[in-house]
């Protein structure tokens, strides 16, 4: 079952106080947030929707590669595998970097195992009346929900509208009932939203990293602040560069409690407030909630990928008035771990 951290130094992790930052600067910046975001909302507006247009790769182009599209955010590919499966990844020249990776055939498959284990907010959450996904992807997260729970009120937030186009074209995942797709910036969604949800997931990523005004305290806030009682938040981390320690902190500045789950690769962190998760119980809805569903990936099984991985107790959260350097680093160290 799922613990909180351990951290590498010595002495039991105490959770960071909730930093308050200067009125007048967090004001000034999150104006100028919100106009750089704005901008970019209103662009994506114009540009969805728009008439389909067939993303076919040209001839003699790499392998496997079927359709590219320069969108006003990604250079976005889709390859299909020997075996059938389609890899939707982003990029530029060699620096690629895998988002999604999708079974046409199998619409509840998760091939991605940190995908997988995402699932887990099906036990932690109050209830399952309504959700939310920041960061759609191929849609594989957000759709598994979707269809396995079909009176679940699902909705998936999007910034680059050719994504949600993509994903749409070759993977299925569009707007239906239950369903609702948000072409917005994930935080500019959330400040203009009243709606509170049981669960909200989190898994934007540009290549190696996560856009900075969706890594702050004040981002996770905001979460919080649209959760109903219980509810829960979820984030997927790649834990290999020193921004996971600096996630941690940040994300344990704006909850009181955090479990971690193995992602092969990744971490999956659950945020909550109020008293910490009693194993027995989450086993208990777990199991109570597998037998309802049928869920594809056993809710009982998945709970048993809790762990406690190292992080620095001692980092510092990031807020909109601090902007993390390290995030240069991230590229480098993902290429060499490839290597």
């Amino acid at each position: 079952m799922a613990k909180s951290g351990r951290a590498k130094t010595s002495g039991q992790k105490t959770p960071p106080e909730k930093p308050r930052a200067a009125t007048g600067s967090r004001a000034a910046i999150l104006i100028a947030l919100a106009g750089a975001v704005v901008v970019a909302a209103v662009l994506g507006v114009l540009l969805w929707p728009q008439p389909r247009t067939e993303l076919v790769a040209e001839t003699g182009s790499e392998p496997g590669l079927i359709a590219r599209i320069e969108s006003l955010y990604n250079d976005i590919y889709v390859y299909k595998r020997t075996n059938g499966q389609y890899v939707l990844s982003f990029g530029a020249e060699r620096l690629r970097y895998t988002e999604s990776v999708v079974n046409p055939d199998d619409e509840l498959d998760l091939p991605v195992y940190y995908t997988q284990s995402m699932t887990v907010g099906l036990a932690y959450a109050p209830a399952l009346e309504n959700a939310a996904i920041i960061g759609l992807g191929g849609g594989r997260t957000a759709w598994y929900h979707h269809k396995s729970v079909p009176d679940l009120h699902f909705t998936a937030v999007e910034l680059d509208p050719q994504v949600a186009q993509v994903a749409d074209q070759f993977f299925g995942v569009k707007a239906e009932e239950n369903f609702d797709l948000e072409i917005l910036d994930g935080r500019v969604w959330l400040t203009k939203s009243d709606e509170t949800y049981d669960l909200i997931m989190v898994d934007a990523y540009r290549g190696p990293f996560v856009p900075f005004h969706l890594l702050t305290t004040e981002f996770y806030e905001e979460v919080a602040s649209h959760l109903k009682p219980g509810g829960i938040a979820i984030q997927n981390v790649e834990p290999s560069t020193m921004l996971f320690d600096s996630a941690v902190a940040t994300i344990g500045a704006a909850f009181d409690n955090l479990d971690f789950y193995e992602g092969r690769g990744n971490i999956v962190i659950v945020a909550y407030d109020g008293p910490k998760r009693d194993p027995a119980e989450l086993r208990r809805i777990a199991a109570e909630r597998q037998a309802e569903y049928g869920f594809r990936y056993d809710l009982t099984q998945i709970l048993e990928r809790g762990y406690e991985p190292e992080f620095d107790a001692d980092a510092e959260p990031l807020t909109d008035d601090f902007a993390p350097v390290e995030y240069l680093k991230a590229i480098d160290r993902h290429n060499q771990k490839q290597s």
